[in-house]
């Protein structure tokens, strides 16, 4: 089987998979020599004069002087923000494919247009962040600690060292409408228009399709979803807690196949990993599988086991990021796909 993937997770690593396969590679030295910088000379939507402050989801509050101009994000953060209006001239996280094409975390962000100080797991140029100038960096946060996402912990002085202020947005063990909550608030104080049209129209779409979901769920409560993400030699069965997507659908009354608390203790909670041979150890009607770049796809999995699976047969295998695009515009898709997915399956298990 073509891209391997590391066996061996490092503990934030675990927590970052979000249910499934995280990056899972050691740490690489700061810098990204092949990231080309297309940083824009505009300022953002958000600037404007007078104090700024935003209390994030650590309890701490980042200050500033005036609205954040030159924004830092996570590249999924950038790609949420960009949906409201708000640029970032940086970013950091999976953004370009070695094609040259954006990578699905980036949303409809132009990546030609914006700074890659990092592409990958690891690299943060220090350098670059510093020439921008920035007056916040913004990420995720995938664990109870706070860890800030793809700021490398080795780093982590140097970065904060730059001086601007950071914000984290958990996407840690709460449901999904809380982070979707919390950034469209983070946007707002960043000057996005959070009663335009468009937004109100986004949320709306969002709120149907949980609708969607759950009616779904309960006229089909008999259908067992998995979710899963492949590397070389794992297949890793994901939790529905401690994720925010599942979290929700759980709470919708979408009926997930369960790891026994035992089998997801190893990964703290988020998956439990299964060996090809052993793929088949729970029966599923639809599987939702990992599409982020750091996961094999199921077109390239070549394992006779998995192509023997009853969903799989059945062609009932959907996209699953669990890294979700933090707004509603991006998130009502991911409800609508499993509620389709949920009224068109056939029992097979």
């Amino acid at each position: 089987m073509s891209n391997a993937r590391a066996t061996h997770l490092s503990r934030r690593g675990i927590l970052a998979a979000g249910g499934a396969l995280g990056l899972g590679a050691v740490l690489a030295a700061c810098g990204d020599d092949d990231a080309k910088s297309g940083g824009s000379d505009k300022e953002t939507t958000a600037a404007k004069s007078g104090p700024w402050s935003f209390k994030d989801d650590r309890g701490q509050t980042a200050k500033t002087d005036r609205t954040p101009a030159n924004i830092v994000s996570f590249i999924g953060v950038a790609a949420a923000l960009h949906d409201y209006g708000i640029e970032s001239k940086g970013v950091f996280g999976p953004t370009k494919l070695k094609n040259g094409k954006a990578d699905v975390q980036a949303g409809d962000l132009d990546i030609s247009k914006v700074t890659i100080i990092g592409n990958e797991w690891g690299q943060f140029n220090i350098e670059k962040y510093a020439a921008l100038s920035p007056d916040v960096l913004i990420t995720t946060m995938f664990d109870a600690a706070g860890t800030l996402w793809y700021v490398p912990e080795e780093s982590k002085k140097k970065i904060l060292a730059v001086g601007a202020p950071t914000v984290g947005i958990s996407a840690y063990d709460v449901q999904l409408p809380t982070p979707l909550a919390r950034m469209l608030e983070l946007a707002k104080s960043l000057g996005a228009d959070t009663t335009s049209s468009t937004i109100t129209a986004a949320k709306k779409r969002f709120e149907d399709a949980a609708a969607r979901l759950r009616a779904a769920a309960k006229a089909k409560p008999d259908i067992k979803v998995l979710a899963g993400s492949a590397s070389q030699d794992i297949f890793y069965v994901s939790g529905s807690n401690l994720s925010i997507d599942f979290e929700y659908y759980k709470a919708l009354g979408v009926n997930f196949v369960e790891p026994s608390a035992a089998a997801l203790k190893a990964s703290g909670g988020w998956f439990e990993n299964l060996s090809w041979e052993n793929v088949d150890k729970y029966g599923a009607d639809i599987i939702m599988m990992d599409n982020r770049t750091s996961a094999i796809q199921p077109a390239d999995i070549t394992e006779g086991t998995w192509k023997k699976l009853p969903a799989v047969k059945a062609g009932q295998v959907i996209a699953r990021n669990p890294e979700p695009i933090l707004s509603y515009a991006k998130c009502a898709p991911l409800l609508e796909d499993l509620a389709k997915a949920i009224e068109n399956a056939k029992k097979v298990s």
